[in-house]
């Protein structure tokens, strides 16, 4: 299975040096000097590191392919990825593993299908595709215990116990104000 590493973000410097958004845990092993890399899209690259370094608590490399900073900055967005075998740690998961699995509530209704796993500040979120009447609607679900107590790759499901109005499916649900409403909340009479 193919495993995003990094994404290229802006050119950092004049010599060729870019910045990284990581998507591994093991930079220092993945990124090292002599680490030639797959890309997508595959027309980018493969791109073999010659520098590496942490500037400002952010990874900032250099390629062999990308010797000044208009190279550097033609590759920004390109994503850098390695083949791994499945995770096999307890409530650990790789983006690949997540996407296509059904998603359904705690009571087994199944509400749609994970598409994606997206990277955000504060946590990961699953992105759920859910089929609605009047269309497809893209949820985003926090990739947290409480929300999503259950990953079951080999069943092929997870399972969310989502609070009121965080799916499409039932956000009309959700109330705007009521006995947990703060004072001065535009929904709140008064």
């Amino acid at each position: 299975m193919e495993l995003t590493v990094a994404r290229i973000g802006r050119a950092h410097g004049l010599k060729g040096e870019v910045t990284l958004d990581l998507r591994t845990d093991d930079p220092a092993e993945r990124l090292g000097v002599g680490q030639v890399l797959r890309t997508v899209p595959a027309e980018a690259g493969p791109l073999t590191v010659t520098r590496a370094r942490v500037h400002q608590d952010r990874w900032v490399v250099m390629f062999a392919e990308a010797p000044d900073r208009t190279a550097a900055e033609r590759l920004r967005g390109v994503e850098l990825v390695v083949d791994v075998d499945a995770s096999d740690e307890e409530d650990a998961w790789y983006p690949h593993e997540l996407r296509g699995l059904r998603a359904e509530l705690t009571d087994g209704t199944v509400v749609g299908e994970v598409v994606g796993l997206d990277h955000l500040p504060a946590h990961d979120v699953l992105v759920v595709s859910e089929p609605l009447p009047a269309g497809t609607a893209r949820t985003l679900v926090p990739f947290v215990k409480a929300i999503v107590p259950v990953v079951d790759v080999a069943a092929g499901r997870v399972v969310l116990d989502p609070p009121g109005g965080l799916l499409a499916r039932n956000a009309d649900s959700a109330t705007t104000a009521g006995p947990d409403a703060l004072p001065g909340d535009p929904d709140e009479d008064g």
